[in-house]
């Protein structure tokens, strides 16, 4: 698939990208038994799923999907998951979105998890952008980009071909 000029990731790049992310999810996680993969509803579910069905292919480390609903309009109504909090408590678990914008969504699907003792807690991104008004980091990346506060990161996965491009 050609690149247009406002293209940021093709779909044999985002496919790359989800599978390098979930080897290093793997890498960091390699001595646990199980993983919670938490994806922030819609976008960052999808690739979740991506991540988990790979990380799946290549380890026999139990992992489980949850899905992660954070009201983006206000998001400090209250976090809600597909999985109770014992399911993930004293685990390992990496929390997933498409974009890192200003890191409002990720921090207030951090602080929820914050709630519950975890073994480890990590973050992975398809896109960060290095507009941050929270000091939220994305500890797995697929690609950094510097962009304006004016431009638009839109992710799509919901189909094929996957594409990632600047608005």
């Amino acid at each position: 698939m050609a690149l247009t000029k406002n293209s940021i990731l093709s779909h044999k790049e985002i496919e790359h990208k989800i599978k390098r992310i979930a080897y290093q999810i793997y890498e960091c996680n390699v001595e646990e038994s199980e993983i919670i993969i938490a994806g922030i509803e819609n976008n960052g579910y999808l690739l979740a799923r991506k991540l988990k069905a790979v990380l799946d292919k290549i380890s026999d480390i139990d992992s489980t999907l949850c899905k992660v609903k954070v009201n983006k309009n206000e998001p400090t109504q209250p976090v809600e998951t597909s999985i109770k909090s014992e399911e993930y408590a004293n685990k390992s678990l990496v929390l997933v979105d498409d974009v890192l914008n200003s890191g409002s969504t990720l921090i207030y699907g951090i602080k929820h998890f914050l709630d519950v003792p975890l073994k480890q807690f990590k973050t992975a991104v398809l896109v960060n952008r290095n507009h941050k008004k929270y000091p939220v980091k994305a500890d797995f990346k697929g690609i950094s980009l510097s962009t304006s506060f004016y431009e638009h990161v839109h992710v799509q996965l919901s189909k094929q071909p996957y594409e990632a491009y600047l608005d």
